[in-house]
């Protein structure tokens, strides 16, 4: 942009852009897409200019620097602008990370182990004020809030028998369509029923009510809670005296902890009726025997193990989504984030003690 303070005169043989009035922001496009269309050699006129924006510096400026126009009838100001803008057009550059391949490789676990370290420890103490809350509760029943569990139950419990039961009833199918196919090899058939009813009153009609739950009930228990803290609703309940983990958070955990078992054998039975009806269609099994199979191949030990594991799981993802849910701040973008977190948290925790509750039940014989 040195050639900007010699005012050229105009190529006879070029192109001359004419600008009157201002070269401001407003007319940007317009004024891009004309001088776009100029033939080279370019030559532009700022004599009847009044006022010009770095906007519109920056047009004239890109043309001189990538077409090598000419600029003439530009005032002191405006040549200075130009300058200015010039002086601004210098490559950004970019620093690359520190550290690369396994360094950084290191450096995210060390980060990730960190952040799971912190949450673990979180949601100890969450775990804590909430058996601050339910000791409160019990020295001073009148600040039960019964209607809110009520209401809990109906949320987590009866508007969720629909999609539970259609996921069991169709899980029930394809274990015994599975398992009637890899059985049929060894001319075992009839133990599709075994597979059904052990597989299904154990382990699976828990653990898919569980996940189901998580998905539905803890991830509604997080974006609640967040909306809440995003409006300072749970500031002004603090305010007033009110804990929100006695209004908030107990009333969720108490109704998911009753609301799981019931769940699970509701899971349980449609399983057992998809299975059924799959064996009686496909098999040609009447019901009569195989419901007289069912009782004799599924022990109780069986559904005891699924019943004493679901109020567990319950309480599990109640806590994770309120925890999840107390610790939104910021904007509603974090609401999203920490309910997303909340369902994967509760998964992952439910499968943990999944397993735990597996070698502990294989420990004292109950297998």
């Amino acid at each position: 942009m040195a050639d900007l303070d010699r005012q050229e005169g105009v190529d006879p043989h070029g192109s001359v852009y004419r600008v009157a009035g201002a070269l401001t922001i407003t007319r940007a496009a317009t004024t891009q897409r004309e001088i776009d269309a100029m033939p080279d050699p370019l030559t532009i006129d700022l004599s009847d200019i009044n006022r010009m924006d770095t906007v519109g510096a920056w047009i004239v400026y890109r043309a001189v620097r990538d077409r090598g126009a000419k600029v003439i009838g530009a005032s002191r100001d405006e040549v200075s602008l130009l300058k200015q803008v010039g002086e601004f057009d210098v490559p950004a550059r970019v620093t690359p990370e520190e550290g690369a391949g396994f360094t950084r490789g290191v450096a995210e676990l060390g980060e990730w182990v960190s952040e799971t370290g912190s949450t673990f420890v979180g949601l100890l103490g969450f775990f804590g004020g909430t058996l601050i809350a339910f000791a409160n509760i019990i020295r001073r029943p009148r600040r039960f809030r019964v209607n809110a569990v009520i209401q809990r139950f109906d949320v987590v419990g009866v508007r969720a028998l629909g999609i539970i039961g259609l996921m069991s009833f169709l899980i029930g199918i394809v274990i015994a369509q599975q398992g009637s196919v890899q059985l049929a090899q060894f001319g075992a058939q009839i133990y599709t029923i075994n597979l059904i009813g052990r597989i299904t009153v154990r382990e699976l009609g828990t653990l898919m009510t569980a996940i189901m739950v998580a998905g539905r009930s803890g991830s509604a228990f997080a974006a609640q809670l967040g909306t809440m803290k995003i409006t300072e609703e749970i500031d002004a309940m603090r305010t007033i005296g009110v804990s929100p983990i006695e209004a908030l958070v107990v009333p969720r955990i108490i109704s998911a902890v009753v609301m799981m078992p019931l769940l699970a054998f509701w899971a349980m039975l449609l399983a057992l009726i998809g299975g059924g009806v799959f064996v009686w269609l496909s098999l040609e099994i009447p019901p009569i025997t195989y419901i007289q199979h069912l009782h004799e191949v599924i022990p109780k030990t069986d559904l005891w193990v699924g019943l004493i594991k679901a109020p567990v799981f319950g309480f599990i993802i109640a806590l994770a989504g309120c925890f999840q849910g107390m610790l939104v701040e910021g904007n509603s973008e974090e609401v999203g984030s920490r309910t997303t977190t909340a369902v994967v948290q509760s998964i992952f925790l439910v499968i943990v003690l999944d397993a735990v509750f597996a070698v502990f039940f294989g420990f004292i014989g109950w297998v």
